[in-house]
């Protein structure tokens, strides 16, 4: 079985992506306080998702020249 390696690349990045995390949840409308267990998989899978969405979204746009920002 394939293994996972979801560490940050860049260490700079973390307090960002920390925020952009808590971004995301208060917009969904979930109480997100830092604590991965006080939510459900369902939950974090979903700010996960908007997230990757939202980070593929300002790449594709940087690309197309655009300028793109989280």
């Amino acid at each position: 079985m394939a293994r996972r390696n979801n560490s940050i690349l860049v260490r700079e990045a973390r307090q960002a992506l920390d925020n952009f995390k808590f971004e995301i949840a208060n917009e969904l409308g979930i109480n997100y306080n830092g604590d991965l267990g006080a939510l459900t998989s369902r939950q974090n899978g979903y700010v996960g998702g908007i997230m990757v969405k939202r980070m593929i979204q300002a790449a594709e746009n940087q690309l197309a020249g655009k300028g793109g920002t989280l």
